[in-house]
């Protein structure tokens, strides 16, 4: 029997599901007993969320009992449905633990918590639509006094279990032989010892990396056509708000295979 390439699709005909599956490195395995969900950037795209998360839910039911969902972070911004997102984020299917990383989206969004003139540079990818998810209207021109208004508006309006789980997220998660970061890390830096800065923002310097990191990096932040598998790292960043591609790897034992709207 030969095993799936990156480039095998197959169709679950019952539920219309494409599943795409990967052969797997050498020996990168998560612990026995166990299916990891990893979900891509989702960017306010509620209703792909939704379906992709059915997709979960019955591919779940033939697996293992202990069911792990994470979030590789940018759930804000761009799409229409930024709220949304989170509400259904903050309440997980039955059966299924969930870990949540940050993104540097919602890094943004804190930012403009604090410092409201940060708006100046979340404007330019996507804090319009998540404002207005929350039902604040943006600022029209570049006013101090306006943007700050708008920054008053949002954190009156921001509910307080959206706010501690935007003020929460964890930078990075580790499941076996997979580390898991939003942009990537630094090539040459340990683990352990990676800057938030990297964690959230980091692309050149990582992506055309061949480095050993130690364990397989799972990642969104950079979008592509399809997802990118290297011998070092798997970019599940699929582009969902431009492609309606909501992408979730799954990883079980040496398995993996890839779950898509």
């Amino acid at each position: 029997m030969t095993t799936p390439t990156a480039h095998q699709a197959t169709r679950n005909p019952r539920k219309g599901l494409k599943e795409l599956l990967f052969g797997t490195k050498r020996g990168a395995a998560v612990p026995p007993g166990q299916r990891v969900y990893i979900v891509g950037d989702i960017h306010g795209c509620t209703a792909l969320l939704d379906r992709l998360l059915q997709m979960i839910i019955a591919d779940a039911s033939t697996g293992p009992e202990q069911r792990l969902l994470i979030y590789v972070g940018d759930y804000v911004d761009r799409g229409p449905d930024s709220r949304a997102v989170i509400e259904t984020v903050l309440n997980p299917p039955p059966g299924f633990a969930t870990r949540c990383l940050r993104g540097n989206h919602e890094q943004a969004l804190l930012d403009f918590l604090n410092d409201p003139l940060t708006y100046r540079i979340w404007k330019n990818y996507g804090a319009q639509e998540t404002l207005l998810s929350y039902g604040v209207r943006p600022p029209l021109f570049d006013d101090a006094q306006a943007i700050t208004a708008a920054r008053d508006e949002f954190a009156a309006k921001l509910p307080a279990s959206h706010r501690r789980f935007f003020e929460e997220l964890a930078l990075s998660t580790e499941i076996g032989d997979y580390f898991i970061a939003h942009a990537g890390v630094r090539p040459g830096v340990a683990l352990g010892a990676q800057s938030a800065e990297d964690l959230l923002w980091i692309r050149e310097d990582f992506l055309f990396s061949g480095s050993d990191f130690g364990k397989v990096v799972v990642h969104g932040h950079t979008p592509t056509d399809g997802v990118v598998r290297r011998k070092n790292r798997i970019g599940i960043d699929t582009g969902a708000y431009a492609t309606g591609r909501l992408t979730a790897l799954v990883l079980e034992g040496e398995t993996v295979k890839l779950l898509q709207t």
